[in-house]
């Protein structure tokens, strides 16, 4: 590798961090607790990466001490950060993931992503669809009804 490539590959990957570094940037706008605490921002980009924004629905402060905050996905689950002063605390699904180690950062990210994986939740609507179901019998019956309540059916 030429000096010349070497220059042209770090302009290359200066490029892609700082791309990834405005997209969180203009993501995080439209939550104020982002805005409110850059902390908070830098460990939801390393647990979710600068493309957080799609997975997220809301971010609400829940307690100021230690400060907790509750993580809501867009497919209804949700998870807590909580800040003890030295690091970061990940309670997901009732488990606490200390975000200082890495291994349990890591373990943090796959449980993340397994209750992303979950999907959306079923709406009512899709649940109240009527389903037509072909029994199978074979035979037709054809049942007329007639004014007078007598009723005729033909096998």
């Amino acid at each position: 590798m030429t000096k010349a490539e070497f220059k042209e590959r770090i302009k290359g990957l200066a490029f892609e961090v700082i791309k990834d570094r405005k997209k969180s940037e203009i993501a995080a706008v439209e939550y104020d607790e982002l805005t409110k605490f850059p902390e908070l921002k830098e460990i939801i980009i390393n647990l979710l990466t600068a493309d957080f924004d799609p997975f997220l629905s809301s971010i609400d402060w829940v307690a100021p001490r230690p400060t907790t905050f509750r993580i809501n996905l867009r497919n209804d689950q949700n998870f807590y950060l909580i800040w003890m002063g030295r690091s970061w605390i990940a309670q997901v699904e009732g488990k606490k993931y200390y975000l200082l180690n890495l291994p349990e950062e890591e373990r943090a990210v796959e449980a993340i992503a397994r209750i992303l994986r979950y999907g959306a939740p079923e709406s009512e609507e899709s649940a109240d669809t009527d389903v037509d179901v072909d029994t199978g019998g074979g035979e037709e019956i054809d049942v007329e009804v007639d004014d007078t309540t007598d009723v005729e059916v033909e096998a």
